[in-house]
């Protein structure tokens, strides 16, 4: 089971702009921020759910090979909010919402790409919402 993930950034302010946004869209938020001087090191910033952060951004310059990351979303509505906002902070598309029923029949998924290249990606599993 996995507790917690890292991703290397280049740009930790625009890279906190970008998951702020595409995160709260499936109610994650800022969580916590270490600075280099509190690490010893290089600059990070959590995004998580209450507390406890579950990606955690780290200013160590471009990440060789770039990472794909998947968060599990409510709703079929998440996934194309999720998407919609990373394409208009500074993201592109890398696979619009749809079925991948490659995967399973009911796997309803949006990537995007991030400002430093990651594929991050948003997953449900439900039925279509109803409005």
């Amino acid at each position: 089971m996995l507790d917690h993930v890292s991703l290397s950034v280049a740009d930790i302010e625009r890279a906190k702009r970008f998951y702020a946004a595409i995160l709260a869209e499936l109610g994650m938020e800022l969580v916590g921020e270490v600075t280099a001087e509190q690490s010893g090191s290089v600059a990070h910033a959590g995004f998580g759910i209450g507390r406890k952060g579950q990606l955690w951004l780290a200013e160590d310059g471009p990440q060789t090979p770039s990472a794909h990351i998947c968060f599990r979303a409510d709703s079929r509505k998440a996934v194309r909010a999720f998407h919609a906002t990373g394409l208009a902070n500074g993201g592109s598309d890398n696979g619009a919402p749809g079925i991948r029923e490659i995967y399973h029949p009911e796997y309803y998924a949006a990537f995007v790409t991030d400002p430093e290249g990651h594929n991050i990606e948003a997953v449900c599993f439900e039925p279509e919402d109803e409005e």
